[in-house]
C-alpha cells in the first residue's frame, strides 16, 4: 500500500490542536481499519492525509511541528471530502461520486474505493493510488487538481482542504467529539442503499474492514494524473512569472482576490481561493497583519473555522515568501 520510500506520516490522539507524531503510517492506518485496540478508536484521532520520506521525520524531530514543511510527500489513495450543510445532501453527492468514478475507471471494482461516513456531516471517498505517480513537492497539488476534475465531471462539490501538505484528516472509526459518532466504513451496498438514519445508525459502532489487492490502473487514471500535472506545472510557471513582475513592480491584485475580499467563496472553493488570495497580497508586499485583517471575515463569513482561515491565509504568505509568515 505504502511506497517504500515514504512510510512516515503523522498521528493526532484527542483533539486536533494537539501534538503531531510520527508514524508509520501503513501500520497506523490500518489498525484504525481494523479497529485494533492499540489505535484507542473510542477518542478523537486524526492521521496525515499524505505520507513523507525520511527528510519529513528529521524536520519533525528538529522542529517538533510538521508546519511548514515543504518536502516532497506522496499517498497511497487521492480523497475526496464531501460536506454539506445537510446530510442528506452530502450522502447523494457521495453517491453520484462513486458512481462517476467506477463508471469512468473501469478497471476499479466497487469495492477497490475506500468509502466512509465522516462522523459528522459528509462523506469521504479515496480512489486507491495504483498508477505511476512519483512523490514529489506538489503531489498534494497535482492530487487536488485531478480530484477537483473528476468531482466537477460528477458535478460534486469537494472541500479542497485536505490537499494541504501537512493536513490533518480523520481517523477511520475514530470518534466524532461533537456527535459522537464513528468515521465509519460503508459497503458500496450500504452507501447506494441505506437511508440517512440507516447510516447513522451503522456509525454508533466501529467495523473492523481488511482491504484486499490492489487493483490494476486504468489508462484514463494515467492520462488524469498526467493533466493535472500539467495544470501544476502552469500554475507554477504563472506563479513565478508573479514573482518576477513582483521585483519589477508589476505585480497586480488579481480579480479573484478583489472578489473574495467583496463576497468570499461557496464551499468546495473556499480553500483555494482564501489560500490564493493571501498569496496575492503577500506578492504585492502586504503586511501579514493586514492581510488577516482583509481576508479573516469574508473568510468567516464563507463558513470556514478560525483555525482554517488563520492557516490558510498563513499558508499563502508563506508560499510566496518561502519561509514564515
Amino acid at each position: 500500500m505504502i511506497h517504500p520510500d515514504y512510510k512516515f506520516g503523522f498521528r493526532v490522539a484527542g483533539d486536533i490542536t494537539g501534538r503531531r507524531n510520527l508514524i508509520d503510517f501503513e501500520k497506523a492506518f490500518l489498525a484504525y481499519l481494523e479497529n485494533s485496540p492499540k489505535a484507542e478508536t473510542h477518542k478523537e484521532s486524526y492521521l496525515s492525509a499524505f505520507v513523507f520520506g525520511a527528510d519529513f521525520r528529521a524536520y519533525l524531530d528538529r522542529e517538533g511541528s510538521p508546519r511548514g514543511f515543504n518536502g516532497p510527500c506522496w499517498a497511497p489513495y487521492v480523497w475526496f471530502d464531501i460536506d454539506e450543510a445537510e446530510l442528506p445532501k452530502a450522502l447523494e453527492a457521495a453517491k453520484f461520486l462513486a458512481e462517476s468514478l467506477l463508471e469512468r475507471y473501469r478497471t476499479l471494482h466497487a469495492d477497490d474505493l475506500l468509502r466512509f461516513f465522516s462522523g459528522s456531516k459528509g462523506f469521504h471517498i479515496g480512489v486507491p493510488v495504483c498508477w505511476e505517480a512519483a512523490p514529489s513537492i506538489v503531489f498534494n497539488s497535482v492530487a487536488r487538481r485531478m480530484a477537483e476534475g473528476l468531482a466537477n465531471r460528477a458535478r460534486v462539490k469537494i472541500d479542497s482542504g485536505v490537499y494541504d501538505k501537512v493536513r490533518c484528516f480523520r481517523a477511520p472509526n475514530s470518534t466524532h467529539p461533537k456527535t459522537g459518532l464513528r468515521k465509519r466504513f460503508l459497503e458500496h451496498s450500504e452507501l447506494m442503499g441505506l437511508s440517512v438514519d440507516g447510516i447513522l445508525e451503522l456509525a454508533k459502532e466501529p467495523v473492523a474492514v481488511e482491504l484486499g489487492e490492489r487493483p490494476k490502473p486504468d489508462s484514463l487514471m494515467l492520462e488524469d494524473w498526467r493533466i493535472a500535472v500539467e495544470e501544476v506545472d502552469r500554475n507554477d510557471r504563472a506563479n513565478e512569472q508573479r514573482r518576477l513582475d513582483l521585483t519589477d513592480g508589476n505585480a497586480k491584485l488579481n480579480r479573484s482576490t478583489l472578489d473574495f475580499i467583496r463576497a468570499g467563496a461557496l464551499e468546495g472553493d473556499r480553500h483555494r481561493l482564501l489560500f490564493s488570495a493571501a498569496a496575492n497580497l503577500a506578492e504585492l508586499g502586504c503586511p501579514p497583519t493586514l492581510a488577516h485583517e482583509l481576508l479573516t471575515e469574508t473568510a468567516l463569513d464563507s463558513g470556514l473555522k478560525p483555525s482554517e482561515v488563520r492557516r490558510q491565509i498563513d499558508c499563502g504568505l508563506t508560499h510566496v515568501k518561502g519561509g514564515k509568515p
